[in-house]
């Protein structure tokens, strides 16, 4: 089994649409092994439904986000979780900082690492926007830049299933530096 958490600011938008996005492709791709979970770094909207506009991307998609519920992410979460995935560089630094050991230091990514177009860039350069103050265009552009990301995701986890023992790095990323 592999565990995929996804996060950003308040668990209602780019983390719910990455989430439900990650779980209908991993499906599409056989993993049926892997689970994908959201949460926060922020406790500003838990209990909250997903943002509306956000929902109307994952039905776009075909995908039922109705139940999603915003919740926090704990850090006694790094016990289980095999790849956090940061939505933007300040939720990636937060994530970094607490995370207990190298180890779960070492788990936490940013989602763009995955994406081909900017993989070999910096962590900096990697973030999605909160498209929360925006339009819906700015929901669309999420959904693009989180499908860009998402075959380097599934291959990643492939990895995982083929190679237990070894966890690959993304390019781009130096899982040693904070």
């Amino acid at each position: 089994m592999t565990l995929i958490a996804v996060i950003c600011t308040g668990n209602i938008c780019r983390s719910p649409m990455a989430e439900h996005m990650i779980r209908a492709a991993a499906e599409e791709a056989g993993l049926f092994e892997v689970f994908v979970t959201s949460a926060a770094t922020t406790g500003w909207e838990v209990g909250n439904p997903i943002d509306p506009r956000a929902l109307a991307i994952l039905r776009e998609l075909g995908l039922d986000a109705e139940d999603h519920v915003a919740r926090q992410f704990e850090v006694v979460e790094f016990n289980n979780v095999d790849l956090v995935l940061a939505l933007d560089t300040e939720h990636y630094m937060t994530l970094r900082h607490m995370a207990p050991t190298a180890h779960d230091r070492a788990k936490v990514r940013m989602i763009r690492a995955f994406d081909p177009k900017v993989a070999h860039h910096g962590v900096e350069a990697q973030g999605i926007y909160d498209p929360w103050y925006g339009e819906m265009s700015d929901f669309e552009t999420v959904r693009d830049l989180i499908s860009a990301a998402i075959p380097g995701i599934i291959d990643y986890v492939r990895e995982i299933h083929e190679n237990p023992r070894r966890h690959q790095s993304p390019p781009g990323e130096d899982n040693d530096q904070d």
